[in-house]
């Protein structure tokens, strides 16, 4: 897997208008606790996109063998006769039908495209925990300076 490394703008914040340790003192607190809350946020879609890479990966593979698997039962329902023994096939083909059905389903709530919206997710909660860091060194070189 290739990884993009992507750049972004780091704001430059109006410190300056600071006057008092006081107020660094409240911008910090709440920075730390919204940095606190997105560390865990990453930690959550971390675990996500975990799980998805492995969910999309296992149902593909499964996909592939329920189409495997209907085309040899087509090909096994043409030969046979009518008779017990091709409505048996008839009603494996309509399981599989379904199975396939289920399948393509959760090929659309953990396949590939799923997968890439939780690497985008994990990736913009990154740039948030960035942005915070960011932030808090501002007010604390403010702090300092005041």
């Amino acid at each position: 897997m290739k990884n993009i490394t992507l750049n972004f703008y780091i704001m430059n914040y109006t410190v300056q208008n600071l006057t008092q340790v006081a107020d660094c003192d409240v911008l910090l607190s709440w920075a730390q606790k919204e940095k606190a809350d997105l560390t865990f946020r990453k930690l959550s879609v971390e675990r996500l996109t975990d799980r998805y890479a492995e969910t999309s990966v296992e149902v593909a593979t499964q996909l592939q063998g329920v189409i495997a698997e209907l085309a040899a039962v087509d090909s096994y329902i043409a030969i046979l006769p009518d008779g017990p023994i091709k409505d048996e096939a008839v009603d494996k083909k309509t399981r599989l039908e379904y199975k396939k059905f289920l399948l393509e389903g959760r090929v659309e709530s953990y396949g590939v495209v799923a997968l890439l919206e939780k690497q985008m997710d994990l990736g913009r909660v990154e740039q948030e925990i960035a942005e915070v860091d960011a932030f808090v060194a501002a007010v604390e070189a403010r702090k300092a300076a005041l």
